[in-house]
């Protein structure tokens, strides 16, 4: 059989965008299609790049408020700012994921919905297109959820947030995860009285939990955060909308301007026809194994939508294997246990593998735990920002099963355990490295001597090692 395509990607965000360009790149003949009229996906128009702008515009007014005291007309003006400074951002990555880039590598784009009509048709708009294989990359969507009243007012998503064009004097945010917590932070820096709603017991609820309940206390010196609590019902009255909601139980209601609803993400895949190209899904995901194949072998699905881990350097990673395997032929397997995340919260945390829960119960009795205080490190103590936390989860030989962290920049310093993780070495592998002094990730080597302290002084070793040097030294 004749194919229009080598290979069809449905998507245009991270995840695609790396499948097409790598797939053009080596030969083959590419379509790209992209329901929205520009390229980037989640990460460009709505989350990574917008936040980070939004983020560090509210980090430089909450540093400029120790030195001055702002009125609520000046907040206006630093809010007004702000998002103009996330607009030229937008603008100015855009060029980096411009159509024409794309293009010029040969790549066909087509503006339009794809739907399957079978295993190897694809309905794109007007047009009808066929490929040898596919690969989905058709992300996520902010998950709504089922509050009775939510949709008859104009509550805010990650989608819609960054329009805003004029303060609003509050706001509740409903999910303490990752969205909802980098958001409410730079909202109430900005002025807004921001309060978190988060039905479980702690916020940030993948974090380590020693890590989650340091953020939570450092939060709520700048907002109000409710835990085990549930918005039940919502309505407007005026200008202003009332919520009821129980906390652990007992009944309450807030007012407010605004709703920001961050309860979560579901993935893109109700449009694409999945039945007629009998691709399986499962709870709301593209099902794939460890070589991001469907059961369909020649369909692949990478990024949000097959539910693995919601980032935009995940769906980059997914998509150069799912390049390797579509067009090359290979079988690479995903592998997650080495990828890091960072939530850009201030002070910020680092995340990669096992939370200390986790790995207790994985590892038992052969689980090393190491912490190292920032107070107790002259960088961080300098410079007055002493609150924070470092955690390195090692097997007894040294192996990295989980790092965690919260620090300012902690997203930076902390990489260098991920890289020797990376590289399959040993913790105390990082006791070997000379640090430049005073530098940030001294920390880090701070943290990795405990390792030597534990298994050389606190073990029988010592006290051959104290013979030897009384006897022969």
């Amino acid at each position: 059989m004749t194919f229009d395509y080598q290979i069809a990607v449905i998507g245009g965000g991270s995840g695609g965008l790396t499948v097409a360009a790598g797939a053009a790149s080596f030969g083959a003949k590419v379509a790209l299609i992209e329901r929205k009229t520009e390229l980037g996906g989640d990460c460009l128009h709505y989350g990574c790049m917008p936040s980070k702008a939004l983020i560090q515009a509210a980090k430089e007014v909450k540093e400029a408020s120790k030195y001055a005291e702002w009125t609520e007309d000046d907040y206006r003006s630093f809010f007004e700012s702000a998002m103009e400074r996330v607009a030229d951002a937008l603008r100015d990555v855009q060029e980096h994921d411009s159509k024409e880039r794309f293009i010029n590598l040969g790549i066909d784009i087509y503006e339009a919905e794809g739907t399957f009509l079978d295993e190897h048709t694809l309905q794109v708009g007007e047009q009808t297109i066929t490929a040898k294989r596919f690969v989905i990359a058709t992300g996520s969507s902010p998950a709504i959820p089922p509050i009775d009243g939510l949709d008859q007012v104009d509550y805010l998503t990650n989608e819609t947030i960054f329009s805003l064009n004029k303060k609003p004097s509050s706001m509740v945010v409903i999910g303490g995860g990752v969205i909802g917590v980098e958001l409410s932070q730079a909202m109430s820096r900005l002025g807004v009285d921001v309060t978190v709603m988060e039905g479980s017991e702690q916020i940030l609820s993948k974090e380590d939990k020693e890590i989650a309940n340091l953020s939570k206390r450092l939060l709520s010196e700048e907002l109000n955060i409710l835990t085990n609590t549930k918005a039940e019902r919502v309505e407007k009255n005026g200008d202003q909308i009332h919520i009821h909601y129980t906390k652990d139980g007992s009944s309450n209601s807030i007012t407010t301007d605004t709703i920001l609803v961050a309860a979560g993400r579901k993935a893109n895949i109700g449009k694409l026809g999945l039945d007629k190209a009998g691709i399986r899904s499962e709870k709301g995901s593209i099902q794939v194994d460890a070589t991001l194949r469907t059961n369909k072998k020649h369909i692949y699905a990478v990024g949000d939508c097959n539910g693995s881990m919601p980032f935009t350097h995940v769906a980059g990673m997914e998509g150069k294997i799912a390049v390797s395997n579509a067009v090359l032929g290979l079988s690479r397997k995903a592998s997650y246990e080495k990828i890091p995340w960072v939530l850009y919260t201030s002070p910020e945390i680092y995340h990669l593998g096992l939370t200390e829960e986790e790995a207790h119960e994985k590892y038992g009795e052969d689980l090393l735990t190491f912490k190292t205080k920032l107070a107790d490190n002259d960088r961080f103590m300098a410079e007055r920002k002493k609150e924070g936390l470092v955690k390195v989860l090692t097997t007894n030989r040294g192996k990295i099963v989980g790092a965690h962290a919260i620090g300012e920049g902690a997203g930076e310093w902390m990489q260098e355990v991920g890289t020797v993780q990376a590289l399959n070495k040993k913790f105390q592998s990082i006791s070997n490295v000379v640090h430049p002094y005073p530098a940030k990730n001294n920390v880090v080597s701070q943290t990795a001597d405990q390792y030597w302290r534990e298994k050389l002084f606190g073990s029988k070793w010592n006290d051959l090692i104290r013979w030897y040097v009384r006897k022969w030294r």
